[in-house]
């Protein structure tokens, strides 16, 4: 989109607090990891976040092996989950949300789900599953943003952006 920025992994801590729900997880995640970066670069537009995909109140993160990827994409077979992306902006203002959508798998086969993991893709993926590649063919049906399950939504990013003071491609000069 025509952005200048540099990427600064935050090290915290992501363990899940107990009884914390997964609204409030993802949330405190960015903020914290939006927190830390601008105390390091207090002059910049910091931006924060963190996905997860949860079936059932339980938050499936990325799979550890090849076993977990097939469990994972089994319980996700023929049923609806939710990715919830919280975005952080750190700089002259603070501000953060979570963005909510809903995707329904179709119905698997276990040979797809094989095939599937094999393809090495649900790694470092959190479901076990990438919308944006070959996973796709997973995924019966969405609700709400597409660039959400992809991993950043980019029009409420860009809101908070904008109301952070960023200066667009597009901005008048």
């Amino acid at each position: 989109m025509g952005f200048r920025f540099g990427v600064r992994p935050a090290k915290i801590d992501e363990g899940k607090g107990s009884g914390e729900s997964a609204h409030a997880y993802v949330l405190r995640l960015a903020v914290e990891k939006a927190r830390l970066v601008s105390a390091e670069i207090p002059e910049a537009i910091i931006l924060g976040a963190d996905t997860a995909v949860v079936l059932n109140r339980e938050i499936l993160g990325k799979p550890r092996d090849a076993t977990e990827a097939v469990q994972m994409l089994r319980k996700l077979a023929g049923r609806a989950h939710t990715v919830l992306t919280a975005i952080a902006v750190c700089g002259p203002i603070e501000d953060a949300t979570v963005v909510s959508t809903r995707v329904q798998f179709r119905t698997l086969l276990d040979e797809e789900i094989a095939w599937y993991v094999k393809t090495k893709e649900p790694f470092d993926k959190a479901g076990a599953y990438a919308v944006q590649g070959i996973g796709s063919f997973l995924v019966q049906q969405i609700e709400g943003s597409f660039s959400n399950v992809v991993g950043l939504p980019l029009a409420e990013t860009l809101q908070m952006l904008g109301r952070s003071g960023m200066k667009f491609p597009w901005s008048p000069r």
